[in-house]
């Protein structure tokens, strides 16, 4: 990690799936399914991919498992056990980007969050993970406000709840429909692939020397 510069005025948002936190949906299936292969094979049948943004964007648990038996019978069984086993899947930090978090936390870098993540699994990330709880001045969870990236109306929330201004923001995302979203919005973004690559682009900005 190099030293801190001195930055001034600069608000940095982090996603947090894929950025901070390893997701891996398929470990929550893993007492189903003998095999990887035969899990991620059931969630692409009942589109898993799609059944669970919404219920990112709000949808409860019991009318998300009611609307896949709706649509897929028997075959969403499994379901019914993610909430209890959903901590599995986020067991494991992204490497080098929490390294990163505590660097600009030590800088004093007002540090803010952003997430697409439903409204029932996020009390397992701040037990997972308990320092989102105290490193982040502010999260937004898109399942508790009813609204998803990259739709302008999540970051303007974040930005209303703490008197902040896109223009002296720098969002953090792996997904590069979120990045040009919230450049839509007049923020400075970085689409994350791995820490080496962040680190870069913050001492670009100035927040490391």
């Amino acid at each position: 990690m190099q030293e801190l510069g001195v930055v001034t005025g600069r608000n940095v948002i982090f996603d947090l799936g894929a950025v901070l936190i390893e997701w891996d949906a398929a470990l929550a299936f893993a007492d189903v399914f003998t095999t990887r292969d035969a899990a991620e094979d059931w969630m692409r049948q009942i589109d898993f991919a799609g059944w669970n943004r919404l219920q990112d964007g709000g949808r409860s648990f019991a009318e998300g498992v009611a609307v896949a038996r709706a649509q897929h019978g028997p075959l969403a069984d499994p379901l019914e056990g993610y909430l209890a086993a959903f901590h599995l899947t986020i067991e494991k930090p992204v490497p080098g980007s929490w390294a990163i978090v505590d660097a600009l936390n030590a800088r004093e870098v007002p540090l803010f969050a952003i997430t697409n993540w439903a409204a029932e699994t996020w009390p397992a990330a701040l037990e997972v993970h308990p320092r989102l709880a105290s490193v982040f001045r502010d999260i937004v969870v898109s399942g508790q406000v009813a609204q998803l990236k990259p739709q302008p109306e999540i970051f303007r929330l974040l930005m209303q709840r703490n008197g902040l201004s896109p223009a002296d923001c720098v969002f953090i995302d792996d997904s590069r429909a979120n990045v040009e979203g919230a450049r839509v919005l007049g923020m400075d973004a970085i689409h994350f692939t791995d820490a080496e690559n962040l680190e870069r682009e913050l001492a670009e900005r100035g927040f490391f020397a």
